[in-house]
């Protein structure tokens, strides 16, 4: 009887059936953002132990909707039933041990895989459907220019709900994802299913992403609107948009291959 091989589950005897396999991972996307204020005490609700909120900049943060291409580094680019996926996630200022950081308190994927990579990073990703408006290579009237007065819309739905929407007008470019100017916190959670313990997780961590290399190009500013509804077991419409600031539109790549743990027993810092 041989040992079971592969990085995720499904472990399995050739070590092919795994839902992820291991890193590096390399990312690629397009991407449309808004900035947005809600209220102070509703960003704070959303941080975990650990994290505070930025005295400067409570209740600021940002909505990412991204169209992802990933693969390892064997062209797995190739296989686009499994290498596209598209993701909406929320970023909210905050501070760890008074350093500036960015908390991904929401985020959503069409894709097990990404499901499963979000999980092990500590992103809290869910299931949903992410749309956003495309650019072409050619002129259309099916297509926004890439150029002052583009307007692109994106959308969230999750169980059949619509979530969130926002739409960006651009007016300039800027050279960078505003989004990015934060290291982002994540938490690794993963509980037990053993009685008594259901209060004591097996993992409960604070982590925070290394981006290998990020790289952005094409990048526009302009205005924004954003939207959050409430729905039944959702909490996004909790961090109610009280007022929104540039909205954005560029590409993204960069690769994953490491993780820092801030918190516990293998804490790297």
């Amino acid at each position: 009887m041989g040992e079971l091989k592969g990085y995720s589950l499904p472990l399995s005897a050739r070590g092919t059936a795994g839902l992820v396999d291991a890193p590096p991972w390399h990312y690629a996307g397009d991407l449309i953002g808004a900035e947005f204020w809600t209220t102070a005490d509703a960003a704070k609700a959303a941080l975990p132990v650990g994290l505070t909120p930025d005295p400067v900049s409570a209740g600021h943060g940002y909505a990412l909707f991204i169209d992802w291409q990933v693969s390892g580094d064997n062209q797995e680019y190739l296989d686009p039933d499994r290498s596209l996926y598209s993701e909406f996630l929320v970023l909210l200022d905050a501070q760890y041990k008074g350093a500036p950081v960015a908390w991904c308190p929401f985020i959503y994927v069409d894709n097990d895989a990404a499901l499963a990579r979000g999980w092990f990073q500590g992103f809290p990703k869910k299931f949903g459907t992410i749309k956003q408006t495309r650019a072409f290579s050619v002129a259309s009237n099916a297509a926004p220019a890439i150029g002052p007065g583009g307007t692109f819309a994106g959308g969230l739905s999750s169980a059949g709900r619509r979530l969130a929407e926002a739409r960006v007008t651009l007016d300039k470019p800027i050279g960078t994802i505003p989004a990015l100017g934060r290291p982002i916190v994540n938490l690794r959670h993963f509980p037990r299913l053993t009685a008594g313990n259901f209060n004591n997780p097996a993992v409960h961590e604070l982590t925070q992403s290394i981006l290998e290399n990020p790289m952005v190009a094409n990048t526009w500013g302009g205005t924004s609107s954003l939207t959050f509804l409430p729905a039944p077991h959702e909490e996004l419409a909790d961090l109610k948009v009280t007022r929104t600031g540039i909205g954005f539109r560029g590409t993204l790549s960069y690769s994953v291959r490491d993780l820092k743990i801030l918190t516990g027993p293998d804490a790297t810092s």
